[in-house]
């Protein structure tokens, strides 16, 4: 069923793009007639005595056709000598100075008939769209990123091209039973495979690279990412041997792209990861800025300050809309500096004298890894790198220069024994309590090299994300009972968010002045607050729009419209299964979660239908056989009589038949002694 409301969808989007490209052409011809009939017009009124007019209509009618004389006959000039002389330029350039009404008339009839043979057998290129100007759609659709916190993708389509921003991943919630991973669901796009001209990244976190090894695997377009986004990406690209079959692009801060009918500039922001931008999108509708994952820190660590002049620029210029990242927007007040978790980092390692110290971490978090090395630099300490992602990502972070350590202060993980407690730092993962990550190892005693105990001071330097409370509580937990003394964000200052607060937020919609107002990157809860937020510095709020991934967002200059919905949600990755779990298997597994599995076994002669081996009942997960003697074995009688009242009756045996009448009495008689709904696995067999 849902694969027919996904085609259906797309045929009617692609008929909907056929009839607004029918529009389009239908509209050149009539405008390049009346350029013609408005030249041959005026040089027929030139020919003429001018006659004095007794109305004052037909005077300004004339004074109107003689402008539309001018104004064609220079179109016309200007774009046969454009095309004579630099064919691939884009059309609909500057105007040139005015011609005199004569020069214009003697030139206009055969200047324009030129041009419209000549133009007619030009190929029409998408940027001559761009003329549409007021009446020109841009179509923006979160494809994940909304009601939630994480797979963030959005799609801008606009005059047939599309491109993308971020394709990130997210956690699996508790519901999820074996999930490893949850990616967004990409068959809109495939429907629209040859519109897309490429995609940008804000920046190197999961939530918005995760989902690019899945993405490359069906789609080969360009893609632009700043220095250490790239370095990332090269890195989650090599798990899956995708390296060297993608189109990867190093931009800078202040850098355009093309994509299509628009332009894209990357606009430098701070973040809790060096090198994040936003992107202002230049489209034939408007100027649009998606900010990504943003704060404001006037004093970063590693990175320059965000650049406020270019949003102030924008805001100047005038903004059709702003998405803006909506993670914090309940926390009023500004969010802290990246530089004030070093300040507790010294009074800790201060702290932490004759203990060995442990830090928790995201591996991507490079600024706080870099003020790890400088107090342990400081304190006399040798740092170890402990995780998967973790070394990949400092190494890769020490060859580009995001990284500095004097040579013998990086010592390997491996050889952590040739130290004393006390002079080591281990740098490690499992800050979200993810159950194969180094700490929560550490925590289970399964870690190879590191063995937790009283002389460890551990800090766990993150927030947990929503969701993930309950982890990280079992794993702090668990370190606590091993002896270790635990320090995470709620006892010390030892975490500070990348994400705007309220005020930040507030600077960000007073400096750009955005006409209409987006919220995206957050919960529910987080886009209606920032929605409020938008409304309390002057947004109106018929200008805002809270949109649910899949809607399709509608703008022009002057209206903001969802307007259609495309196929849109999440894709559930087990093992090395990609979208073959659904809602169907994630219920059966809660099932057995729950409350565990019966099976009952028999043999039937396949000739008589007598029973001939069986019945035998298992149980996983639901009862202790040894002590429900008493239950299976009632189990055993009511599967017997089933059987043998389906022989009583002769003539042909339908099998389904019989199993479901197997599940149906012991489903009953196991909720009446139990209260409790195992799945039940009938499996009945003829020999």
């Amino acid at each position: 069923m849902e694969d027919v409301t996904m085609k259906k969808t797309g045929e009617k989007t692609a008929e909907g793009g056929a009839r607004t490209k029918r529009r389009y052409h239908s509209r050149r011809p009539r405008a390049e007639k009346q350029t013609q009939q408005g030249a041959e017009n005026a040089a027929a009124k030139k020919q003429e005595q001018p006659q004095k007019q007794s109305a004052a209509q037909p005077q300004k009618q004339a004074g109107r056709s003689r402008k539309q004389a001018v104004q064609g006959a220079q179109g016309a000039q200007k774009q046969a000598k454009a095309q004579q002389t630099a064919p691939k330029a884009q059309r609909g350039g500057a105007r040139g100075k005015q011609a005199s009404p004569a020069a214009a008339a003697a030139a206009a009839a055969a200047a324009a008939v030129a041009a419209v043979a000549q133009a007619a057998q030009q190929p029409k290129a998408p940027r001559r769209q761009l003329r549409w100007g007021k009446a020109t759609p841009l179509h923006i659709i979160p494809l994940g990123g909304l009601g939630e916190i994480g797979k963030n993708i959005t799609l801008y389509e606009c005059c047939g091209d599309m491109f993308l921003v971020d394709c990130g991943s997210m956690f699996p919630d508790s519901e999820m039973f074996g999930v490893d991973l949850v990616i967004p669901d990409f068959s809109y796009l495939t429907a629209h495979k040859d519109q897309i001209r490429g995609m940008v990244i804000t920046h190197g976190h999961e939530d918005h690279i995760g989902a690019l090894p899945y993405f490359l695997r069906q789609f080969n377009v360009p893609i632009y990412a700043t220095r250490l986004t790239c370095g990332l990406i090269k890195n989650k690209l090599a798990e899956y041997d995708l390296v060297s079959s993608t189109e990867l692009h190093e931009i800078l801060p202040g850098q355009e792209i093309r994509m299509g009918c628009m332009k894209v500039r990357a606009i430098r922001v701070n973040h809790s990861i060096p090198d994040a931008v936003a992107y202002a999108i230049e489209t034939p509708a408007g100027v649009v800025i998606q900010t990504g994952d943003f704060k404001v820190d006037f004093t970063p660590v590693s990175d320059e300050m965000i650049d406020l002049a270019s949003f102030t620029e924008y805001g100047k210029r005038g903004v059709l809309a702003l998405l803006a990242d909506s993670t914090n927007a309940e926390r009023p007040g500004f969010s802290r500096s990246e530089r004030s978790v070093g300040q507790s980092f010294m009074n800790l390692f201060a702290q932490a004298e004759g203990k060995r110290i442990i830090i928790a971490t995201f591996a991507s978090n490079l600024q706080r890894i870099q003020q790890i090395i400088d107090m342990a630099i400081k304190y006399n300490r040798k740092v170890a790198i402990s995780g998967r992602s973790m070394v990949n990502n400092t190494t890769m972070a020490f060859e580009l220069g995001y990284l500095h350590a004097p040579e013998n202060i990086i010592v390997d993980i491996e050889s952590i024994h040739r130290y004393r407690p006390e002079e080591l730092v281990i740098v490690t993962t499992g800050s979200q309590g993810e159950p194969m990550s180094a700490l929560s190892r550490m925590s289970g005693g399964s870690h190879r090299n590191v063995r937790v105990g009283q002389g460890d001071f551990i800090i766990i330097s993150a927030t947990p994300i929503p969701g993930n409370e309950k982890m990280v509580t079992k794993v702090v937990n668990s370190l606590l009972r091993l002896g270790a003394e635990v320090i995470y964000e709620s006892m010390y200052d030892v975490h500070t968010s990348g994400h705007a607060y309220q005020e930040e937020q507030k600077l960000m919609l007073s400096m750009v002045k955005p006409r209409f107002f987006i919220p995206v990157h957050g919960e529910y809860k987080h886009l209606k607050k920032h929605a409020i937020t938008a409304a309390g510095v002057g947004v109106p709020e018929k200008n805002i729009v809270i949109a649910d991934i899949g809607d399709v967002i509608t703008l022009t200059q002057d209206k903001i419209a969802i307007t259609d919905t495309v196929p849109a949600g999440r894709v559930l990755v087990d093992g090395l299964g990609v979208g073959d779990v659904g809602s169907v298997v994630l219920r059966d597994r809660r099932h057995l979660s729950q409350d565990g599995l019966i099976i009952a076994v028999a043999a039937i002669d396949a000739g008589t239908g007598k029973l001939v081996a069986g019945p035998d009942i298992v149980s996983r997960g639901f009862v202790y056989m040894k002590e429900a003697e008493g239950l299976i074995a009632e189990a055993k009688e009511v599967t017997r009589k089933v059987i043998e009242r389906a022989e009583q009756r002769g003539g042909r045996r339908n099998l389904e038949e019989m199993r479901g009448a197997v599940r149906d009495q012991l489903s009953t008689l196991l909720y009446r002694n139990t209260k409790r709904s195992p799945m039940i696995l009938p499996i009945i067999q003829e020999v």
